[in-house]
């Protein structure tokens, strides 16, 4: 495993690496775990994509398993509830995203069939497979994560920033941000 090349993020813990070879970059058209990630970028806002993947396994306890119709329907106790759990992130504003978006969600899947639907349209209904020698050329936005940034907006989420789509476009296979050196690269 020692000479497997991988971008270079990824090497510095052994989380990082098993999220890099397993997940990062891989076509999600499930909308439940397309929520997750929505949920956990948003989560991420300044912060380490690290600190976010060592709670990832209590977001999916607090969060009931990051079910969008369950989520939407919390209230101010159980928000309350969660800003006292420290297995989160417990930030006012971004454990209320969480359910501001997930009520959001519901009315683009009901809008589009699927979340899934609706997402994979911002880059054609397949992954850009970028082109990258080096992590230092991958960007931390383009234009497609700009316009689904507006639309979402638009349609009444937070903590949706270009940045984080972008972050979410990556995790979610939509974008093949693997270096060209990475073994991840061409498989994907």
């Amino acid at each position: 495993m020692a000479d497997i090349k991988r971008c270079e993020w990824s090497v510095s813990d052994p989380i990082y690496i098993k999220y890099h070879d397993s997940e990062w970059g891989v076509a999600v058209h499930d909308d439940r775990s397309m929520f997750e990630f929505l949920v956990l970028e948003g989560a991420q806002a300044g912060l380490s994509w690290l600190t976010v993947l060592k709670k990832r396994d209590n977001y999916r306890k607090a969060f009931d398993n990051f079910d969008p119709e369950r989520v939407a329907r919390y209230g101010k106790a159980r928000i309350e509830s969660l800003l006292r759990d420290p297995g989160i992130i417990r930030n006012k504003l971004k454990v209320e995203s969480a359910v501001t978006n997930a009520k959001a969600f519901i009315q683009v899947q009901d809008e589009f069939g699927s979340f899934d639907s609706y997402i994979w349209r911002f880059v054609g209904g397949k992954p850009v497979r970028n082109g990258w020698k080096s992590i230092k050329q991958i960007p931390a936005r383009s234009l497609q994560s700009d316009a689904l940034s507006r639309d979402l907006v638009k349609r009444g989420f937070r903590f949706v920033g270009s940045t984080i789509c972008y972050a979410h476009m990556q995790a979610t296979g939509m974008v093949n941000d693997h270096v060209t050196s990475c073994f991840r690269y061409k498989e994907l």
